[in-house]
C-alpha cells in the first residue's frame, strides 16, 4: 500500500468539456498546492491524446471528410473500378496528389505528433504505428508522382488518415462522456445566491461572492449553493446526486446541508461553512478526476501489451514487405499490403480498453456514493477474503441510544420512552440526548416539561401532563431507597453485563420502565454482515471498547472473528496478523483514528460522513456511513475486472486474424485488403470496445 498524501479539493479540467458557467471563482477549484499536477503529468507522459481534443479531432474529421472526396472523384483506378469519367481540364490528374497531400499534412500531423511524443518517451505505440503507415505512404505516392514507376496511394491515404481521425473522434468521445460526471457536479451548483441581510431582506448575488459565515435563503426546489448548517426551517433535501441515497434527507435547524443538492419542499435559512474548494462537492470531484487518471495493474498491463504488439506491427511490416519482394510482387503492392498491416495492428483498441473501463466505472461508484481515490484499491477488492470493521461510527452510529426497552407490567415501552424524552428536554448531558434523540428517530411528539431540575449524580425531574416523574441510574434508585420489580431488575443486570447503562423512569414510587443506553448498532450493519457472508468473505470487528461489548455487537450482527480492548496504534499489527497467512483485508474505518489499519490493509475503505469525504487513508470512501456500500465495492471491482478482461481479450485477440490477413496470406484466394479497409476494421474493432465498456453503465450496484 502507497502512503497517502495531503488532499485539496480540484475541480475538473473544461478545456475541452464545453463547461463554461461554472469556473468563477466561487466554484470547486484547482488548487495550485495540491500536488496533483507531478502525477497528472506523469499520467499524460502515458497518455497518446495528452494535449488533444474531442472537438478537435472532430473538426479536422470533417475537413479531412470533404478534402478525400475530390481524391477519390479523380483517382483513376476508382474511375476504372466504377466505370465513370471525373471531368477533365488541366492539372486534373494532380488532384488526388494535391488533396492528398494537403490532408497528410493537416490530418495526418496530430498521428506525426504523436508518434514524436511516443519515441520521446521511448514508447512507441499506436500514433507511432499510424505516422510511420501514413509516411510510407505519402513518401511512396510522391515519388511515384514525380517519375518513379509504380502506383501512387494518394486515395488510399487520404481514407486512412479521415478513418483514423474519425476512430480517435470517436474514442475520445467515449472517453470524455464516462468522465462527465465532474462536468454533471459542476453544473450542480446554482449561478445565483439570496443572501440574507438584516432582518428578513435579502439580496442576489453571484456564487462566488458567498462567503463563510454568511445567512443564505434556500427556497424549495432550489440548489443548495455550499456546505453550511440550517439555522432555521424544515425541509427535505434531495442527496442523491452526492450519497446516494435515493430517499429525501429530512433537515431540521442544527443540521448539516451540502453543497450541489436540492432542496425540496420547505425553505431553508443555512449559514455558509464552506465555499469553493472547501465544499464537499469539490472534494468529490477532486476524488473522481484522482481516480480517472490512476494507474490500474490492468492498465500497466495494457500498455505493454500495447508496446509489444507495436513491436510486433512494426516486424510484421517488415516481414511482409521483405517476404512479397522476395516472391516477386510489385513494390506498389508491396508498400500497400505493409501499410494495410501497420494500420490494422494498431493496437487502438487496447489503449481504449482499459481506461474507458476506469471512467465509466469511476463515474458509476461516484454516483453511488462509492469514491474511488486509487484504481488499484478497486481492483484489488474482487480478491478480497477478509472486512475488518470498526465497531464505533462504522457498525455503530457513534452516538448513545435506547437500544432496549424493558417496562413494568402495565406500562407501554413507547409511552415511558416518550415520558423519558419530556422528562430529559432540558438537560444536557449525553443520556439526555441518547433519550430525545431515540425518541425522534421513533417519530415520537414529546409533551411539554415543566418544574424541571436536575439533581448533580442522580438524574432529573420534571412534571410532564401532570405526573411527576425522575429519570436517572442506579444512584437514583439508592436515593430514593427504591427497588424495582423483578423483571426490571433482571434486565438491568443483563444491561450491566454488557457494558450498557441502565437507566430508570420512576413515577412517585413506582420504577416504570429501564433503558439501555449504549452505541447503537446501524440499522444497516446486520444486512452489510450477511451480504459479505453471501459472497464468501469472512467478516471481523476491531475495537478498543471491552471485550463484553464487543462480543455483544458481534452476537447481534453474526460477526465471527472479534478483536477487542484493541489500541489505536495495535490496530495495524491486528490486520498485519490476518495478512499472515497470505488472506487478502480490506479495513473499514473513519480514516482518523483507523488510519493505520486502513493504510497498512490491502484495501483501505474510509467511511466519510457526508459533508467530509476527503479522507486521507482510504482507497475508497463511502460517501454515506452506510456499511451495506462495502458489498457494492465488491460488486463494481467484480464486474470491472470482467469487463477488462473481456476488452483486453478482444483487443488483443483480434489482430491473431487481422495481421496475416493483411499481410495478404489469402491473396491466393483472391482476398486483399486495401489500407482504407484496415482502418474500417481497426476502427471497428475500437468500437466494440467500447460498446462493451458502455453495458457496464447498466450494473445495479
Amino acid at each position: 500500500m502507497q502512503s497517502r498524501g495531503t488532499q485539496g479539493a480540484s475541480r475538473p479540467d473544461h478545456e475541452h468539456s464545453g463547461q463554461k458557467g461554472h469556473e468563477a471563482q466561487g466554484k470547486p477549484g484547482k488548487s495550485e498546492g495540491d500536488g496533483t499536477h507531478s502525477s497528472r503529468r506523469s499520467h499524460e507522459g502515458h497518455d497518446k491524446h495528452a494535449g488533444h481534443s474531442v472537438e478537435m479531432f472532430r473538426t479536422r474529421f470533417w475537413i479531412c471528410l470533404v478534402l478525400t472526396v475530390p481524391a477519390l472523384i479523380w483517382e483513376p483506378m476508382l474511375q476504372d473500378w466504377f466505370g465513370y469519367q471525373a471531368p477533365l481540364f488541366p492539372g486534373s490528374g494532380l488532384i488526388p496528389a494535391v488533396f492528398g497531400t494537403v490532408i497528410f499534412l493537416y490530418g495526418g500531423m496530430v498521428f506525426l505528433k504523436g508518434a514524436v511524443h511516443e519515441l520521446a518517451n521511448r514508447q512507441p505505440g499506436m500514433m507511432t504505428l499510424i505516422a510511420l503507415a501514413i509516411s510510407v505512404a505519402f513518401a511512396y505516392s510522391a515519388a511515384v508522382t514525380l517519375g518513379f514507376e509504380g502506383h501512387a496511394l494518394w486515395w488510399e491515404l487520404a481514407t486512412l488518415v479521415t478513418i483514423m481521425l474519425l476512430g480517435h473522434w470517436i474514442e475520445m468521445r467515449s472517453i470524455f462522456q464516462a468522465k462527465g460526471a465532474l462536468k454533471e457536479l459542476a453544473r450542480l451548483l446554482p449561478d445565483k445566491v439570496e443572501r440574507i441581510l438584516n432582518g428578513d431582506q435579502t439580496e442576489t448575488i453571484p456564487l462566488e461572492q458567498l462567503q463563510e459565515g454568511d445567512l443564505i435563503l434556500v427556497r424549495p426546489g432550489a440548489g443548495i449553493p455550499a456546505d453550511g448548517v440550517v439555522k432555521s426551517g424544515k425541509s427535505a433535501v434531495n442527496e442523491a446526486m452526492i450519497t446516494g441515497e435515493s430517499r429525501p434527507v429530512e433537515k431540521h435547524s442544527g443540521d448539516k446541508v451540502i453543497a450541489g443538492t436540492v432542496n425540496s419542499e420547505g425553505s431553508l435559512r443555512v449559514e455558509v461553512l464552506g465555499t469553493g474548494d472547501k465544499t464537499t462537492l469539490a472534494g468529490i470531484m477532486h476524488l473522481v478526476e484522482q481516480a480517472q487518471s490512476s494507474r490500474s495493474r490492468a492498465q500497466d498491463l495494457a500498455d505493454r501489451a500495447a508496446f509489444f504488439l507495436t513491436l510486433v506491427a512494426i516486424g510484421a511490416g517488415g516481414l511482409t514487405f521483405a517476404a512479397w519482394l522476395a516472391f516477386g510482387a510489385t513494390l506498389d503492392f508491396t508498400i500497400t499490403r505493409m501499410v494495410t498491416v501497420l494500420v490494422i495492428a494498431c493496437p487502438h483498441a487496447l489503449g481504449l480498453a482499459i481506461p474507458l473501463v476506469i471512467a465509466i466505472s469511476t463515474t458509476l461508484g461516484a454516483r453511488s456514493g462509492l469514491l474511488v481515490r486509487d484504481r488499484r484499491g478497486l481492483e484489488e477488492a474482487r480478491n478480497l477474503d477478509i472486512v475488518v470493521f470498526d465497531k464505533t461510527g462504522t457498525l455503530t452510529l457513534g452516538e448513545h441510544r435506547v437500544v432496549e426497552t424493558v417496562a413494568a407490567e402495565g406500562t407501554d415501552g413507547t409511552e415511558a420512552l416518550k415520558l423519558a424524552a419530556a422528562a430529559e428536554h432540558d438537560a444536557e448531558h449525553p443520556i439526555a440526548r441518547a433519550l430525545m434523540e431515540s425518541a425522534r428517530e421513533a417519530n415520537l411528539q414529546l409533551p411539554g416539561a415543566e418544574d424541571f431540575n436536575a439533581v448533580p449524580g442522580h438524574g432529573v425531574e420534571a412534571t410532564v401532563d401532570g405526573r411527576s416523574l425522575k429519570v436517572g441510574g442506579p444512584a437514583l434508585l439508592r436515593k430514593l431507597s427504591m427497588e424495582p420489580p423483578d423483571e426490571i431488575r433482571r434486565a438491568a443486570d443483563r444491561f450491566s453485563k454488557s457494558a450498557q447503562a441502565a437507566v430508570y423512569l420512576v413515577e412517585d414510587q413506582q420504577v416504570l420502565s429501564v433503558f439501555a443506553i449504549a452505541d447503537a448498532i446501524r440499522p444497516e450493519s446486520k444486512e452489510a454482515v450477511e451480504r459479505l457472508h453471501k459472497k464468501g468473505l469472512t467478516v471481523a470487528m476491531l475495537t478498543g471498547d471491552s471485550q463484553a461489548v464487543a462480543d455483544g455487537v458481534a452476537k447481534e450482527l453474526g460477526i465471527e472473528t472479534v478483536f477487542a480492548e484493541v489500541l489505536p496504534e495495535d490496530k495495524a499489527g491486528k490486520i498485519k496478523q490476518l495478512q499472515h497467512d497470505g488472506s487478502r483485508v480490506a479495513m473499514v474505518g473513519d480514516g482518523v483514528n483507523d488510519a493505520p489499519a486502513l493504510i497498512t490493509a490491502d484495501i483501505g475503505i474510509a467511511i466519510g460522513t457526508g459533508t467530509d469525504v476527503a479522507v486521507e487513508a482510504g482507497d475508497v470512501v463511502l460517501v454515506r456511513n452506510d456499511p451495506r456500500d462495502v458489498a457494492r465495492i465488491l460488486a463494481l471491482s467484480r464486474a470491472t475486472y470482467r469487463k477488462m478482461v473481456q476488452n483486453l481479450w478482444w483487443a488483443a485477440g483480434y489482430n491473431i486474424v487481422a495481421i496475416p490477413l493483411a499481410a495478404g496470406v489469402l491473396a491466393w484466394a483472391g482476398i486483399l485488403l486495401i489500407p482504407a479497409v484496415g482502418a474500417l476494421l481497426m476502427s471497428a474493432s475500437t468500437v466494440i470496445v467500447a460498446i462493451n465498456a458502455q453495458v457496464l453503465r447498466r450494473l445495479e450496484l
